[in-house]
């Protein structure tokens, strides 16, 4: 009898448990592709890569986790699809580009918790960012669900719409000078792939 009388509080807290872990899940949602700065349209497809380094830049897409300080920059990938035909991108190759040409390709989503991160400094002085090694002990903050949750996962995009996420470049070096590489997106239709995206992170 004691059990039954336990059970509606036990249902109410687990309901007020499920409340609270939904609400500490920001919310993130990207701005159409023309209100980015640095983009790039060719084949009525067009494409706005913008990096997430700073802390006030991070907060809504992953709360108080800045994959920065720990080696991994985040870069948000906005694509619209103004053509006739379905565009693919399941085979989408992204590489961040530094101005010696150094190339960085993106870390799968999944992968990124493994990285070797970056404990930097609470202020972010500059473009690189010192690094140690995440210890094995302790909660990895690069596990966070948000790394997943926010990447970029679209297969295809059909003709008119658009697709957003995030994609993940281990580095201890950014530069403004930089660019991003994208290559592999197709014509669902014709199976012709299109010409590659060199998106510079100075402007458009």
């Amino acid at each position: 009898m004691r059990f039954n009388r336990l059970m509606p509080l036990l249902l109410t807290a687990w309901v007020l448990l499920g409340a609270l872990i939904a609400a500490d899940k920001t919310t993130f949602q990207s701005k159409p592709v023309d209100q980015y700065p640095h983009r790039l349209t060719s084949e009525k497809v067009t494409i706005a890569a913008q990096p997430f380094l700073t802390d006030e830049e991070t907060k809504e897409a992953f709360g108080k986790l800045n994959p920065s300080r720990y080696g991994v920059l985040p870069v948000l990938i906005v694509i619209k699809n103004e053509g006739k035909d379905t565009l693919k991108v399941e085979r989408m190759k992204v590489s961040y580009v530094l101005p010696d040409n150094t190339r960085i390709d993106a870390t799968p989503a999944g992968d990124v918790k493994y990285a070797r991160g970056a404990k930097a400094p609470k202020n972010i002085p500059g473009p690189s960012l010192p690094g140690v090694h995440i210890g094995q002990g302790g909660k990895n903050p690069l596990a966070a669900w948000e790394i997943e949750g926010r990447a970029f996962a679209a297969k295809v995009i059909p003709p008119g719409e658009s697709a957003s996420g995030f994609v993940y470049f281990q580095t201890q070096e950014t530069s403004a000078a930089a660019l991003i590489y994208i290559a592999g997106l197709t014509n669902a239709v014709s199976g012709n792939e299109l010409y590659f995206f060199e998106i510079p992170m100075s402007g458009k």
